[in-house]
């Protein structure tokens, strides 16, 4: 298999196209549904059927992985059964009529996948689309159905033009064109009130690599917290907090979900309990204009929030990549770091991160290790080999042996020295002479900036050098890639309500 990456264009729609797209998308939604549901009642004969119950209290091995086959076949619980299934629903309605074979196809692939997704329990069960919640769809190859040609979408007689970069100052969208297109998805978003259409082009190749964004072929050790991230790599290191720039603002969306909440009681009485729960069974729901302006607000703020989210993730890989294209990092539970830290992860989504960092690690030749928590314990070595327990609120290492540093950094320059899940003490302690005035410059970064911008107590630096305003607020600058990046300013002297981001771009307070 090839490598493989995206890139996006912008669609120029005529309304003319726009009805005709909206109904291709709706059909393939209904059909999605359908092949969803199919897939379920599948899924749930075989897991009721006696050869399946007996097949599970057999032993892990060979037969047991013969038994599920068999069963998954005898009940057509395959990706091919499927396809069928769904040729012979668009050809028995109106549904033929606006998809194509190759989309019929890919959409029963994605309804199977997500089934099969839940039967291995990788996911909880998927729930069907509801109207306007069907936002993609994508074809097989670039020879039939939805195809690029000539600088145009071509989809069963729709030509959308594409509305390319004429700058495109670093060369990316001219490295893109250049490359084979395998297939094409169509995308479907909302942004500031309106509704864009983009074609995802999926490319054969490598994407294009800027020249601004170095790549060091070295080994960078990597901590990653749920809220920092530190780097040490063979000529630099830094502790940042991890995307600062993304401040949810968690006060004002609750303000609003609760005015939701009345607006709904108020326009929907019938669909209540006298105790102020919800009716079972099928209900009618009437939604007012306010109510719908309000759903827009904090969808937009949700978007732009996930929009800068991408971006911080992207620079930070370049930055850590420029340390070192190997990178060696913990295995973490980022389950647990949902139970544990579940608001800071909703922010800053550290799983993500990791495969996104693990995906440009491969496309420039490098890769990321992942190391065993229990075999290296990094946060609690030391350079000399001693081993001690340490509390999450001590936030620098010290030893006896006169080693001193933060205590992610430490932990990051630990792991740059771990080898097939174990930690080599002698080479790190004789490169730590060398590492040891990194963490001290990186540090002294920190101090440097710790006066005009909010840092995390899990730095472990001087309360009155960082702390934040009295009643912890700050304010919101959500920064949008559609939009110019402006650098957020904070006073630290006077407390500042937060603002609330409206779709047009203006700011208010509640």
């Amino acid at each position: 298999m090839t490598n493989t990456f995206i890139h996006e264009i912008p669609l120029r729609i005529t309304p003319h196209d726009e009805a005709v797209l909206d109904v291709r998308m709706d059909a393939a939604r209904n059909l999605y549904n359908a092949c969803l549901r199919e897939s379920l009642r599948r899924l749930d004969l075989m897991r009721e059927s006696k050869a399946y119950q007996s097949i599970r209290k057999l032993p892990k091995g060979k037969e047991r992985n013969a038994g599920f086959k068999a069963c998954r076949d005898s009940h057509n619980f395959m990706e091919y059964s499927l396809h069928a299934f769904a040729a012979d629903t668009t050809k028995a309605c109106w549904l033929g009529d606006h998809l194509d074979a190759f989309t019929i196809q890919k959409t029963a692939t994605r309804a199977f996948n997500a089934v099969e997704q839940y039967a291995y329990g990788s996911r909880g069960r998927p729930r069907f689309k509801g109207y306007g919640r069907f936002a993609t769809v994508e074809g097989k190859s670039n020879a039939a159905g939805i195809r690029w040609r000539d600088s145009h979408v071509v989809w069963k007689g729709l030509r959308l033009k594409a509305l390319f970069d004429l700058k495109d100052p670093h060369g990316v969208e001219a490295h893109a064109l250049s490359c084979r297109v395998k297939y094409v998805r169509l995308v479907n978003r909302m942004m500031k009130g309106n509704f864009w259409w983009y074609a995802q082009l999926v490319l054969e190749g490598n994407p294009h690599h800027k020249e601004k964004n170095a790549i060091s072929d070295g080994v960078c050790g990597l901590d990653i917290g749920p809220s920092t991230v530190a780097a040490v790599g063979d000529n630099n290191a830094f502790l940042t907090q991890f995307c600062d720039e993304v401040i949810q603002p968690w006060k004002e969306i609750g303000l609003e979900q609760r005015a939701q909440d009345r607006s709904r009681r108020s326009t929907n009485p019938d669909n209540y309990n006298d105790d102020g729960t919800i009716r079972k069974g099928s209900l009618k729901w009437h939604r007012s204009n306010r109510y719908r302006r309000r759903q827009a607000r904090i969808a937009e703020t949700q978007r732009r929030l996930a929009s800068t989210r991408k971006r911080q993730h992207g620079e930070l890989c370049n930055k850590i990549l420029g340390l070192g294209k190997t990178v060696r990092i913990e295995k973490l539970s980022y389950k647990s770091f949902q139970k544990n830290y579940g608001r800071s992860v909703t922010v800053r989504a550290p799983g993500m991160f990791v495969t996104k960092l693990k995906s440009k690690a491969v496309n420039v030749n490098g890769m990321v290790e992942d190391i065993n928590t229990r075999s290296t314990k990094l946060s609690q070595t030391c350079v000399c080999g001693k081993v001690t327990k340490k509390p999450l609120s001590q936030r620098h290492h010290t030893c006896e042996c006169g080693a001193a540093a933060q205590r992610d950094l430490f932990s990051a320059f630990l792991a740059k020295y771990c080898s097939n899940n174990t930690l080599d003490i002698c080479q790190a302690r004789s490169a730590w002479p060398g590492a040891e005035p990194l963490l001290q410059r990186a540090m002294s970064r920190l101090y440097e900036t710790a006066s005009r911008r909010s840092a995390p107590s899990s730095f472990g630096m001087r309360r009155q050098s960082c702390s934040p305003v009295k009643d912890g607020s700050i304010i919101i600058e959500v920064a949008d890639d559609v939009a110019e990046r402006r650098e957020p300013r904070r006073d630290v002297d006077s407390a500042v309500r937060t603002p609330w981001i409206y779709p047009w771009g203006g700011s208010a307070k509640i």
